[in-house]
């Protein structure tokens, strides 16, 4: 009482002076709050992210947050809180609770600024009695089955990419490969889901028409973490004040692409579009989720082939093995081994979707009601926790030479390798179009050595350095070979 009466006291002889220092007061709690008292104060970690996230938004602004915290972990152990109630963990024992025991933990709310024209998407919703239906929709186009009875079809787009790619290869100048790898990535993805091929292959411009359209949904990993709310209001102020003429003419082709397909599709059409329309879905809605599937499946395939291609490149001894490899199952006549089943060529696969760094950074969870113990570690219902794949595919004890493209490595995969191996995410919200992308990766990997396309190839960039978004951004936008 005494206390409380000196304060009134103060206020009231001094009110201009208290309202000046009452927000310093306020923030100094606050500080001491979360430093000292915080459910989540005893995960070390820097001060700063501690504080405030800004630490966490700056480093995912300017594209370093996977291999910052990747020091921090290499500093403070497995766990490192990297904002006041967020923590990324680097040991692939939390993976099963976050991911995969009864659906996981709920993805965290910032998933919600990968919404697309409003509506939330089979990624991006954090509902799963939302996402239930759509997704039970769309996954028997994902099935084995379906993908062996369309095979044909995806084979023929890749043909067309390694012809593509023979006729740039002739021309001695450099070959933007991400450009053609990100060309058979979308004509796979339309010609298996829509049944119509976009055609990007054919496309003779130095820039696929898609790539704006797709550099703009992977640009959202500048402001991943911020509120839903922030984000909208920034991605307004954006499109009005910092118009890109670019990006623009490549939605509206995607948009006049996506929206004939829906209107050409009935409810009776065993297609991606056909499927949710029968689901029940308006036609705006089914436009969104195949504008996500565009992207998703551009950005992430397209960068995880032109990774294998480099190192391909890099290393003519592995290209030469896989030469050798596909060049005796040929001659195996009716006898050959199915491609997926090839082991040097999917060895060299699983390698290239480790170490390309599609989509490097941690995919956050909420933590349920109750809370979660792990290993003698307390997260409070509500904090965020995850993985990401940087830390765990360049963990040097899992992975000798992590950043080495060493495909023997997966010949003879410890139990611990396979546990760490995170290129798709896990349990019920992994990407669900992960057997349509490996089974591009393996069948363009098979082409490569068939052909003998890479002859003579080298790489011109040094190092392909990257923006550590949501989804990663190459800088320059270029991975060139070059013959000669």
């Amino acid at each position: 009482m005494a206390l409380q009466s000196l304060l009134v006291g103060a206020i009231a002889a001094h009110p201009m002076t208290t309202l000046f220092f009452t927000p310093f007061l306020l923030v100094l709690i606050r500080s001491v709050y979360r430093i000292y008292f915080h459910p989540l104060s005893r995960i070390p970690g820097p001060i700063l992210p501690k504080l405030t996230s800004i630490f966490l938004h700056y480093h995912a602004y300017i594209g370093d947050e996977a291999s910052t915290i990747h020091k921090l972990h290499e500093q403070y152990g497995p766990y490192v809180r990297v904002s006041p109630n967020e923590v990324d963990i680097s040991d692939a024992d939390a993976i099963p609770a976050i991911y995969v025991s009864k659906g996981g933990f709920p993805k965290a709310a910032c998933y919600a600024n990968f919404d697309i024209d409003g509506h939330k998407t089979i990624f991006s919703t954090i509902d799963t009695d939302y996402r239930s239906p759509r997704a039970k929709a769309v996954v028997p186009l994902f099935s084995t089955k379906a993908l062996r009875e369309n095979e044909r079809a995806i084979w023929g787009c890749v043909d067309r990419m390694v012809e593509r790619l023979r006729d740039e290869a002739m021309t001695k100048r450099p070959v933007n490969v991400l450009n053609l790898t990100r060309s058979l990535a979308v004509d796979a993805v339309s010609t298996h889901l829509f049944r119509e091929n976009y055609d990007g292959v054919s496309e003779r411009g130095p820039v696929l028409s898609v790539s704006a359209f797709v550099d703009a949904f992977v640009a959202v990993g500048r402001f991943f973490y911020l509120p839903n709310l922030a984000f909208t209001w920034l991605e307004w102020a954006v499109a009005k004040w910092l118009p890109d003429p670019e990006t623009d003419d490549s939605m509206m082709l995607v948009d006049k692409f996506i929206g004939t397909l829906v209107a050409n599709t009935s409810e009776k059409s065993t297609t991606y579009p056909g499927r949710l329309l029968a689901a029940g879905l308006s036609d705006s809605e089914v436009r969104a989720q195949c504008k996500d599937l565009i992207f998703a499946g551009t950005d992430s395939t397209g960068m995880n082939l032109a990774t294998i291609m480099r190192n391909l490149a890099l290393y003519p001894d592995m290209y030469e093995r896989l030469r050798e490899e596909v060049k005796n199952n040929i001659a195996l006549g009716p006898d050959a081994q199915d491609v997926q089943a090839l082991p040097y060529l999917n060895a060299i696969v699983k390698e290239g979707l480790r170490i390309s760094m599609a989509n490097p950074t941690r995919l956050p969870h909420t933590v349920p009601a109750g809370g979660w113990n792990f290993k003698n570690t307390y997260f409070p219902a509500g904090s965020i926790v995850g993985c990401s794949a940087y830390e765990l595919h360049f963990n040097p004890d899992i992975f000798p030479s992590p950043r080495s493209f060493q495909p023997e490595r997966w010949l003879n995969p410890t139990e611990a390798m396979s546990k760490y191996w995170f290129a798709f995410g896990v349990g019920s919200r992994a990407c669900i179009a992960r057997n349509l992308a490996t089974m591009e990766l393996q069948f363009a990997t098979e082409r490569l050595g068939r052909s003998g396309v890479l002859d003579g190839a080298s790489v011109v960039q040094n190092d392909v350095e990257i923006y550590e978004w949501f989804n990663s951004k190459v800088k320059g936008e270029r991975i060139d070979l070059v013959w000669g």
